[in-house]
């Protein structure tokens, strides 16, 4: 029998059970400071790269319309949809994590264009990555498991020839009609539904009006350019996406044994966007793209071997599926490097040291070394705060973790000192009101209020009882 991966079945009771859903996540060591550096965002790299692929998507259209008729337009449009409906993925990936561009409008702009590329529906698509990060090939959990044991090499086959597409398409027809898919209201609030019925009737009145306008010019040409590249192209985004966590471990706690590195060549990463360095993404996905390739070096002795080329993530992957459909618990059972748990969180300050004292109900916190832009880890006792440095004398203290799951504000990205972005799920909070800003987040941050030391050395706040 199959194994239920349903977001409504048995084995979503039993992720909660033990301790799976919203699980606290192996961290390797690293910098602070550098991995401050890392997650900074520029509009430039970005940019340049998405009009690139912008370019060769509208030349390539250009071309296919030129040649239509004749089969000299058969492989232009197969390249053309590669590129609209498969490398459309990873833009809709990254902007989707507003890390690409410093801009927010710009990362929301793409992820839009993107997303209608795809068939995938923005809003529903938004909290379903969030789902994903924050319980990675976790079944009953992770609505994002492309690749449910055993796959069938007939199911892989469908995949690529992106049968799927038709399956979202169908799901947007049912929330266009204002219904609700069972699994996708597990995880989006109740609040989010009237956005999710827009935008499905925004695509589906776009893919009416390419009909209509196909029924004028009696071609199919409109549509092989706008709909129906959203299935036949799918192969590219499949190619790529197969490698990143199929025939690995599920239900762990470890991107290390759920996810996958690979070094591919500079075209593949072009389309990729730098996706093949998967587990450094899940690790921290403050982390733009096109800083994956420096955080790799900074992590990597603490990651299993990379795979030396994507041929040999075939091998992997195809031989450990074609044994999961002989014995559906076979998993790749790949060595890991030993991290000493004192270790992990190298970026995080503990409060046994000179940085924290305690004076009867009163705590006080060492400044020194602490940056403006940047963020300190303060644990007291059983209980954790995150004190910020938004100006010379200017500091905020909050709850150190994020009110969505479990993981630590101190270790997230600091945006124009005034934003504070979760490092598990990119999820975002004034730093100086807790307010959220951006899902999955919707429970405000607690604020404390902190007194600064004469000699601007310290700040101090009462530890309140809980």
């Amino acid at each position: 029998m199959p194994k239920d991966y349903s977001l409504v079945g048995e084995n979503a009771v039993r992720a909660v059970d033990e301790g799976l859903a919203d699980g606290a996540w192996f961290m390797p060591p690293i910098d602070p400071d550098r991995l401050t550096a890392l997650q900074r965002r520029s509009n430039g790299r970005a940019l340049a790269e998405l009009l690139l692929w912008l370019g060769a998507v509208v030349g390539l259209a250009i071309l296919a319309v030129g040649l239509w008729p004749s089969l000299w337009s058969v492989p232009v449009l197969v390249l053309y949809a590669g590129l609209y409906g498969g490398a459309a993925d990873a833009r809709w990936h990254e902007m989707g994590h507003n890390t690409a561009f410093r801009t927010p409008w710009l990362n929301d702009a793409v992820y839009y264009l993107s997303s209608f590329m795809m068939w995938r529906e923005p809003t529903l698509w938004r909290w379903s990555h969030d789902r994903h990060h924050t319980d990675t090939i976790v079944a009953g959990r992770d609505l994002e498991i492309a690749f449910k044991r055993p796959t069938t090499r007939s199911d892989l086959l469908k995949t690529f020839a992106g049968f799927g597409g038709f399956a979202l398409l169908k799901r947007i027809w049912l929330h266009a009609g204002g219904g609700r898919d069972p699994e996708a209201a597990e995880f989006i609030p109740e609040q989010e539904w009237a956005k999710v019925r827009r935008e499905a009737q925004l695509f589906v009145m776009i893919l009416v009006l390419v009909c209509a306008l196909c029924l004028a010019v009696r071609s199919a040409l409109p549509l092989l350019l706008v709909g129906l590249p959203s299935v036949y192209g799918l192969w590219m985004g499949v190619f790529f996406g197969v490698t990143q966590h199929a025939g690995l471990q599920e239900n762990v706690l470890d991107h290390r044994l759920n996810t996958r590195t690979i070094y591919m060549n500079p075209v593949f990463r072009f389309l990729y966007l730098n996706m093949n360095y998967h587990i450094e993404h899940h690790m921290f996905p403050t982390v733009p793209y096109y800083n994956l390739p420096a955080l790799h070096e900074e992590i990597k002795h603490y990651l299993p071997t990379p795979l030396p080329n994507t041929l040999a993530a075939y091998r992997e992957l195809l031989g450990a599926m074609g044994q999961q459909r002989v014995d559906e618990s076979f998993e790749l059972d790949r060595p890991v490097p030993a991290v000493p748990e004192a270790a992990r969180r190298q970026i995080s300050i503990a409060g046994n040291g000179p940085v924290v004292t305690v004076e009867g109900d009163r705590v006080h916190i060492s400044t020194v070394g602490l940056d403006v832009g940047r963020a300190r880890r303060v644990d007291v006792g059983d209980r954790s705060f995150a004190l910020f440095r938004l100006g010379p004398q200017d500091y905020v203290l909050t709850d150190g973790f994020c009110t969505h799951g479990q993981a630590h504000l101190a270790e997230g990205a600091v945006i124009d000192c005034a934003v504070v972005e979760c490092p598990k799920h990119n999820g975002r909070f004034d730093i100086r009101s807790g307010d959220p800003l951006r899902r999955p987040v919707n429970v405000p941050l607690a604020i404390h209020s902190v007194e600064v030391a004469r000699d601007h050395r310290s700040v101090s706040f009462a530890l309140a009882q809980r």
